[in-house]
Parts: C-alpha cells; sequence; structure tokens
C-alpha cells in the first residue's frame, strides 16, 4: 500500500506479516508443503477479485517463475504448488481455469539482500516466456482471462518484470494476485503522483482496462499470443 507503480491492478489476501508471513515462509523455507492448501484457498481469493463473477471465456493462472537454483535448493516450485491448489479451488466454483507455466527465469542474484532500485536492476530482462508452451496454450484455449499469480508483493520489481516478458509476447493480463503485500511504510508524495498519473494513462479509468487500443477489458479475455500492448512502460 499504495500499489507500485508500473503494474496492472494487483489484488492480495491480506497484509505480508504476523500468521500470512508465517505461512508463506513456512512453505518457502521449511518444507511445510501442508501448507499449499491454505494459501491456495488464500489466493484464490485474491483471483476472484480480478476475473468476472461467471467468465465467458478461460481462465489462466500463470505463476511467477523461482530462480532456478531456489527452485533446486527447496525440491519444489511454491507458487507453481498453491497455483495449482488455486485452480483446484476455482474449479470446484465452476471456473473453467488451469495453470500454465510460461514463464522462464534467467541467473538473478538473490533478492533478499537488495534494495528496491537492486531488484529492479537485478531483474531487467531476466524473464522471458516459453513460446511453445505458449502456442499450445493458445491453440487449445485462444482467447483466455490471464493472471499473474505469485506469493508476495514487496517492491513490485518481480511482478513488473513478469508483466513485462508477457506483454512482449502479447499476453495481456487482467491482473496480479498474491497471497500476501508489504506495507510500504513511506511513500514520497511525487512518487504517489506518477503512480496515478501511470494509471490513468495505461488503464484509463476502468480497473483491468489494458491493451493495444485502450479499449478492450483484459478481464473479458482476448486471443492469446496477440500483438504485444503498447501501453506497458
Amino acid at each position: 500500500m499504495p500499489c507500485p507503480a508500473g503494474l496492472a491492478p494487483a489484488r492480495t489476501a491480506g497484509e505480508y506479516s504476523g500468521v500470512l508471513r508465517g505461512l508463506v515462509l513456512g512453505l518457502k523455507e521449511h518444507h511445510r508443503l501442508a501448507l499449499v492448501r491454505p494459501l491456495g484457498l488464500l489466493l484464490a481469493g485474491a483471483v476472484s477479485g480480478l476475473i468476472p463473477e461467471s467468465p465467458d471465456v478461460p481462465v489462466v493462472l500463470v505463476p511467477v517463475p523461482s530462480r532456478p537454483g531456489s527452485t533446486r535448493r527447496r525440491g519444489h516450485a511454491p507458487v507453481r504448488d498453491i497455483c495449482r491448489r488455486t485452480a483446484s479451488v476455482l474449479r470446484r466454483q465452476g471456473v473453467d481455469v488451469t495453470v500454465a507455466e510460461l514463464l522462464r527465469m534467467g541467473r538473478v542474484e538473490d533478492q533478499r539482500a537488495l534494495s528496491a532500485a537492486g531488484r529492479a536492476v537485478n531483474l531487467a530482462g531476466a524473464m522471458r516466456v516459453d513460446g511453445r508452451r505458449l502456442a499450445r496454450l493458445a491453440r487449445s484455449r485462444p482467447a483466455a482471462v490471464v493472471v499473474l499469480c505469485d506469493d508476495v508483493l514487496t517492491t513490485g520489481s518481480t511482478a513488473r518484470e513478469a508483466q513485462r516478458a508477457l506483454a512482449a509476447s502479447g499476453v495481456d493480463i487482467a491482473g496480479i494476485a498474491v497471497v500476501a503485500a508489504a506495507r510500504r511504510r513511506s511513500v514520497r508524495p511525487t512518487a504517489k503522483v506518477q503512480q496515478e498519473s501511470f494509471h490513468r494513462l495505461a488503464f484509463g479509468s476502468s480497473v483491468g482496462a489494458w491493451s493495444q487500443s485502450g479499449s478492450v477489458d483484459a478481464t473479458a479475455g482476448r486471443p492469446l499470443g496477440a500483438p504485444a500492448p503498447t501501453s506497458m512502460p
């Protein structure tokens, strides 16, 4: 709070503190795989806030990838696993939803010790879309509501890079759903003004409107792999 500038609309289940922080760290750092279930339920609530109540097209959840070294160390991919549980929850609610691991992460440093500026530099150009997976997804689901998913939103650098990589491949997103979000302790007024100006430019007055023409609501679904939106920074 407020949402970092440059991002599509974001939804979270709550603040990254207390019990919620403990749940996320329990899965990621302590290998408590049973926590996938409650975390998936929490993420489902965030996703539901970004999609139509009864979507006319399928919903695709795209997990933000971890660093390859982190995945090997943990022996599992937490965000992917949470997304799969979220998809299961939403299917029981009648939503046609799938999880698509479209994003690939290159070599980057561990983010934990980096400042917000350092994270942005570290992640710049680090992600790409797997073209073969995108092509297969586009064949099976010619149009879809795409939601980018992660466990925690902090400075926004990771989500911004994932959003950039998807947009470069023509994948528009309805928004970003996360389990938890960090509260920003201080924000300069100029940064807030810049953020509000960006959202007016990129999204207009309608939340979720982010497309090449500026008149298509991303929550209504659009063809996968279409030309990249021009409104991305």
